[in-house]
């Protein structure tokens, strides 16, 4: 960008490195891995080391080679060119509309636990949640649009409903520990891993789960010293999200039998059963509370840094320039982030189409890890692509240099392959599995093909504006 926008840079390391806890913290997968038995526990290690490990080294190299606001889009158009940058930006871009509904989906179930049991014969109406999903997604909007003091601080105070319920449950599983044993004998044959076809869903988002610290970088030039703060807030904000998912997979495997966890409710009816069990029902109302604080500062942490890829490409003109306009008084991407909120919205009313509440969250879960993940094949690409470009001064590398770089990014790319490879398999609950894959499937074909319309129709507009202009 020859003339850079004059956004404000409000965000510091404390916000940046709450931002990574509560955008990759998401309690519901600690309830999903524990569904599945103790064998998770060493799913998540190698999640840990063959795909979270290799992203966080990708984004600190490449945030430090490219600070600037756009993260993976500029990145990838540094390496592969302007229409792969822009693949990869409108691929993660869109990945937020079924994610917001999934995610609030999974917030708005837990609430209802908050209220008693009349209220939950909520949990089987599309309505309640596309009400929740829509009220909470103009909140989001409006919060983005007025300041990103005012983003940050939601982000801030969501981080708290990851961190507290995770907390509670792993001393709520440790009082039970001691008071009454291991929920259920787990046998050393148990920690093996395994794979089925009907577990495929809950493999296909391991690695989703410890996806989000790439999402910081996109509001580069709103962090203050990004160089400097984007490696350290990833070392703190992945130490907590890997202490959080690990110990608290373990603290429901302890305290819980894992049919007990299953669902998108999984998690509070674990605290509702675990609580009650300690003789403290009196826990459940705000660690729902707090469960659904998780899901609207993640969605709202998403929010703001995704809605920052329309703005910078609408800059460099493959979207309408009004992506590009910045609020003459909060000085936000307020065009982009209205989008964003509008098209969020939609999604999540249209979801509901011919399916069940649970049958939308399954597909909306893999259609998420599908569009969210294709653009990570581009992040790893570009690491290893720019290793044979020159290191600017004062950019720290990957510890090892060019090899250990070329290593890990190539472990994250085959761990993202794969991912996406077990994300085309339908949950063993979906009635209709033809009928899922097709609608996984179709949708990304259709997203994808809609980037590429809009990419040629901007360079077909480009190419007619400059033969219209007469030449001097």
């Amino acid at each position: 960008m020859s003339s850079p926008p004059a956004l404000k840079r409000g965000i510091r390391f404390r916000d940046l490195a709450l931002f990574y806890v509560v955008v990759s913290l998401g309690v519901r997968w600690t309830a999903t891995a524990a569904a599945v038995g103790p064998s998770v526990l060493v799913v998540w290690i190698g999640a840990l080391f063959c795909f979270f490990i290799p992203l966080a080294a990708t984004v600190m190299e490449l945030s430090e080679r490219h600070p600037e606001e756009g993260g993976l889009y500029v990145w990838t158009r540094e390496a592969f060119g302007d229409f792969a940058g822009f693949i990869a930006a409108w691929t993660y871009w869109m990945s937020n509309l079924p994610f917001f509904a999934g995610f609030f989906y999974f917030g708005a179930a837990s609430v209802l636990y908050a209220f008693g049991p009349r209220a939950q014969a909520l949990a089987a109406s599309p309505l309640y949640f596309i009400t929740f999903s829509v009220l909470s997604l103009a909140l989001i909007t409006f919060v983005n649009i007025r300041s990103i003091e005012a983003a940050k601080w939601l982000n801030n105070i969501g981080s708290l409903g990851s961190i507290l319920p995770l907390g509670a449950v792993m001393i709520l599983a440790a009082l039970s520990w001691f008071q009454f044993g291991p929920a259920f004998h787990i046998a050393p044959a148990g920690f093996i891993p395994h794979l089925s076809l009907g577990d495929a869903v809950f493999w296909s988002t391991i690695c989703l789960a410890f996806t989000g610290i790439e999402a910081g970088s996109a509001m580069g030039d709103e962090i203050q010293n990004p160089r400097r703060t984007i490696p350290w807030a990833i070392l703190v904000g992945g130490a907590i999200l890997t202490i959080g998912y690990i110990g608290g997979t373990a603290a429901l495997l302890v305290a819980l039998p894992p049919q007990a966890v299953a669902g998108p409710d999984g998690f509070v009816n674990g605290i509702r059963q675990l609580s009650a069990h300690l003789g403290a029902p009196w826990l459940l109302a705000p660690i729902a509370l707090l469960v659904g604080l998780n899901s609207i500062g993640g969605a709202a942490a998403n929010f703001s840094a995704n809605s920052r890829l329309p703005f910078v490409v609408g800059i460099h003109h493959y979207l309408p320039a009004a992506f590009g306009s910045i609020h003459p008084r909060y000085r936000t991407p307020w065009v982009a982030i209205t989008v964003l909120g509008v098209a969020g919205m939609a999604v999540a009313v249209l979801s509901q189409a011919g399916t069940s509440v649970r049958g939308a969250y399954d597909v909306l879960v893999s259609m998420t890890v599908l569009a969210t993940l294709l653009p990570f094949l581009f992040i790893f690409g570009a690491m290893i692509r720019l290793q044979s470009r020159p290191v600017p001064p004062g950019v720290r590398r990957v510890p090892g240099g060019k090899p250990v770089a070329i290593v890990l990014a190539s472990l994250g790319f085959a761990s993202t392959l794969l991912t996406l490879a077990l994300s085309l398999v339908p949950s063993a609950d979906e009635p209709d599995k033809p009928l899922a894959k097709a609608k996984v499937v179709g949708g990304m074909l259709v997203l994808v093909g809609a980037g590429v319309v809009v990419f040629v129709g901007a360079i077909l507009k480009a190419r007619r504006e400059a033969i219209a202009v007469p030449a001097d």
